[in-house]
């Protein structure tokens, strides 16, 4: 009687230790396929983003010189229509992260500052000057330098780069969204995301 019931109880315990073992087998199943999916959804995200504007603009351009000590003051100038297409790129492949398995949290630690590029389109008109201060390439210099600057500047005052923003918000939600839908934590410069509206209140330069 007494090795019948020693048989019921060593099957007992072997079938609940093999019961742990397939539970815990399971969730490390469950947590590698979760890993693999999270670091699927890395590679999916590392892309340009780009985000396009197009600026117009008339600018004058003057400059006046005094020679011959200060007797003569010569005058040089031309109006100059810009045209002006801008981009503002994130390139996400420069982002960086740290997978934490064991504490199920995905860690970006790291996000690119946004790539801005002018490629100004100038129409010179009425260019006039002196004889003895004609225009060269000092003076082209001088107004794409100008030009560049108006430019960066109505691209400050306008949307452009809260759009920009955006977009990238829009890519990194998905991380959020499947972090979340794992039971993983998503963590940015030590700040849990705790929802969707989170990401909007990062500061991302």
């Amino acid at each position: 009687m007494r090795k019948v019931l020693f048989g019921i109880i060593i099957t007992l315990l072997i079938l609940w230790v093999y019961q742990l073992y397939k539970r815990y087998d399971e969730r490390s199943e469950y947590l590698r396929e979760s890993t693999a999916l999270i670091q699927q959804e890395i590679k999916n995200v590392r892309k340009l983003v780009v985000t396009e504007g197009h600026f117009s603009q008339v600018f004058n351009y003057k400059q006046s010189e005094k020679i011959f000590a200060n007797l003569l003051t010569t005058e040089k100038k031309a109006l100059v229509v810009v045209n002006a297409d801008v981009t503002i790129a994130y390139d996400l492949s420069k982002i960086t992260f740290d997978v934490d398995e064991a504490n199920k949290t995905l860690y970006i630690t790291g996000i690119p500052e946004p790539e801005i590029k002018i490629s100004p389109d100038l129409k010179y008109y009425d260019i006039s000057s002196d004889y003895l201060n004609p225009f060269n390439a000092n003076d082209f210099n001088k107004i794409k330098a100008q030009v560049n600057q108006a430019v960066s500047k109505k691209i400050n005052e306008s949307g452009l780069k809260e759009n920009a923003e955006n977009r990238l918000i829009s890519e990194l939600s998905r991380f959020y969204v499947l972090t979340n839908s794992l039971g993983w934590k998503l963590v940015y410069n030590k700040q849990t995301i705790t929802d969707g509206n989170t990401l909007e209140t990062l500061n991302f330069n």
